[in-house]
């Protein structure tokens, strides 16, 4: 009877094909590590039997949306794989863009403005399009001066990856002289199916400062030896301030502010539609400064 030494020592002597077959069940990080085990295992990690199955089963469908879909054909599966965790991948005509989360191999889209509907866009005297450098597409969605905000967007969950708890987020900017949006919360909502009942709908802010205001309360500190009391700033959370959720910063120097999360299924979901808006009609302040890149659809971070 073999000994547990001898048994681990015959794993890694098993044929290329079989670790290859056995790593594919894994993680793309499992993968990744596992090449420093061995050769035969180096060599398994980084063959296309591995990755084709990192890859989500309609990645040929979705490439070939794509205006470089020629530059990604030679790629090894591996390379393609890592190509679309870093580099999102514009299709649809540029209107939308795709990429895969790196730990998992999950599908996401941010949806281009030329994607949304967005009322008074074609007025200029509301909306205008203008180009950013660092901006996915060519055009982005800049609001001049509206009383009547209302972004709505929606992608097919058939083309999101099955099993998975997705967040969707506004992702956008706010000019220098952005007004209207300091004290004036905004409505946004996601929901699967087209039924309102199934749309989650809360407030948020769009005003960065807001939030950088609101880290600081006044709050009463008692004076030693008598009953009298000072106040002075003490840090405290958005969430014990009560006010909002506020836009947080991102690394490639836009803001996003979750719209909601929704669980696709893939199985009866297949059908339905993932619907997001962002409103602010019922205020009737006017307000302008926001530029809009897209609203982003990824999995939510456990």
């Amino acid at each position: 009877m073999a000994t547990e030494n001898e048994a681990v020592d015959s794993f890694y002597v098993l044929p290329e094909e079989c670790i290859a077959s056995v790593l594919s069940f894994t993680t793309p990080s499992d993968a990744s590590s596992s090449s420093f085990v061995s050769t035969n295992f180096r060599s398994a990690a980084e063959s296309d039997i591995v990755w084709e199955r990192f890859l989500p089963p309609q990645y040929r469908s979705i490439i070939s949306r794509s205006a470089d879909s020629s530059s990604l054909s030679s790629s090894s599966k591996k390379q393609l794989y890592l190509r679309l965790c870093d580099h999102p991948l514009l299709i649809d005509d540029g209107k939308k863009s795709f990429w895969l989360e790196k730990r998992s191999g999950k599908i996401c889209y941010m949806l281009s403005p030329k994607d949304l509907v967005i009322v008074w866009m074609e007025t200029p005297f509301y909306w205008r399009w203008t180009s950013l450098p660092d901006a996915r597409f060519a055009e982005v969605a800049e609001l001049v001066n509206v009383c009547w905000l209302e972004i709505r967007g929606k992608i097919n969950a058939c083309m999101l990856s099955p099993g998975t708890l997705y967040t969707a987020y506004l992702v956008f900017k706010v000019t220098t002289g952005s007004f209207g949006f300091e004290n004036q919360p905004v409505e946004v909502a996601v929901g699967v199916g087209g039924s309102e009942g199934h749309k989650r709908t809360r407030s948020v802010f769009l005003d960065m400062e807001r939030g950088r205001r609101q880290r600081y309360q006044i709050v009463p500190a008692a004076r030693r030896g008598g009953p009298f009391h000072r106040h002075r700033c003490l840090p405290q959370s958005i969430e014990e301030a009560d006010i909002g959720e506020c836009p947080k910063e991102r690394g490639d120097g836009w803001l996003e502010i979750e719209l909601g999360e929704f669980f696709n299924g893939g199985d009866d979901d297949d059908d339905g539609e993932v619907e997001m808006s962002v409103l602010e009609v019922k205020g009737g302040n006017w307000k302008g400064g926001l530029i809009v890149q897209g609203f982003e659809i990824r999995p939510k971070r456990m």
